[in-house]
């Protein structure tokens, strides 16, 4: 059985692996020597509980900065994540998409992030589940990939989608969830129960707002979109806009029916017989002049909605396996 993810390749495994809290000692040195003074001051913050700033995530963020200056240590992480049963596999093929595999039950349940620790964890050691986790594909690779993996594996036990969106009625860092997608590729309308609602996110999430029961759209790319165009689909209550959710449900449909997927139809999706999850964090605010999904760098405090949601993902999927194995 498997549980698929598209997300990023570092905040999954970072969780998971919980290597960053391992070596904290070593980045509390390199904070000290190396790092900037607002990376100084944020720390010092954040130990006196100055702001509400995680300390994980603030780790997680200085584990990036220590190993592109001593990317010799990058051996020694690798090798931690394959003994917490965590594999990457690089891309070697038409798909720039790098895939991580991740056995649950050879995960160290003392080393992980524990925010993700759930009554009964423990009964992961019998689990025989896997988590592909793939590093998220843009419009109809999306589609491509998901497909081809479905037509491969026994059973799909959930598929989640974290990923950046343009938000027309937030600021960047909020989360929405979505239950309505537009598929500008299929031309679809899709409906479907997400399996996220704002409690899920909200008890993680710093400085952002959490809006569920969003309308989202699909496009073809971000640098296609016009502050006239943008405004039709906002009057028309569509409040998120990104690049990979539409064709994954165009996959999706394809998995639970043994058949092709519509186009330009109101596609219903409420009774997929697996969870499926779509979270997205704003990185950008396209009404704003200058702010689009490839002009900015979340940088630090993009770290708050990327854990928020990664949390609540794999909180799901080790809630749903250990509900499997009672």
């Amino acid at each position: 059985p498997i549980y698929f993810v598209s997300s990023n390749t570092h905040t999954l495994a970072n969780l998971l692996s919980g290597y960053a809290l391992h070596i904290e000692d070593r980045l509390h040195e390199f904070i000290h020597e190396q790092g900037a003074g607002l990376l100084q001051k944020e720390y010092h913050d954040i130990l006196e509980q100055n702001v509400p700033s995680s300390l994980e995530n603030f780790l997680y963020y200085t584990l990036k900065k220590y190993e592109s200056v001593y990317p010799e240590t990058i051996p020694e992480h690798r090798a931690f994540e394959q003994r917490a049963g965590i594999i990457r596999v690089p891309s070697e093929h038409a798909f720039d998409i790098e895939m991580q595999v991740i056995s649950m039950e050879q995960l160290d349940l003392q080393q992980m992030d524990q925010r993700l620790r759930v009554p009964g964890i423990e009964a992961l050691a019998q689990s025989n589940a896997l988590i592909l986790n793939i590093d998220y594909p843009l419009g109809l690779a999306s589609y491509q990939v998901l497909t081809e993996i479905a037509r491969n594996i026994d059973e799909v036990r959930g598929i989640y989608i974290m990923g950046k969106a343009a938000t027309l009625n937030g600021r960047i860092g909020d989360v929405m969830i979505p239950s309505v997608i537009h598929d500008e590729h299929s031309l679809n309308t899709y409906l479907f129960d997400n399996c996220f609602a704002a409690h899920d996110v909200s008890p993680y999430l710093v400085y952002g707002t959490v809006m569920d029961n969003q309308k989202a759209i699909t496009v073809p790319g971000t640098f296609l979109q016009n502050e006239g165009y943008m405004s039709i689909f906002y009057q028309e209550g569509y409040t998120d806009m990104e690049m990979e959710a539409g064709p994954y449900l165009s996959g999706i449909y394809e998995i639970a029916r043994p058949k092709r997927h519509p186009y330009n139809e109101l596609v219903n999706l409420h009774s997929i017989p697996f969870p499926v999850g779509v979270l997205h964090y704003a990185s950008d605010t396209p009404f704003s002049k200058g702010k689009n999904l490839g002009a900015q760098n979340l940088s630090y405090f993009g770290m708050d909605p990327t854990y928020a949601t990664m949390v609540a993902i794999l909180r799901a999927i080790i809630k749903q396996e250990v509900c499997a194995k009672k």
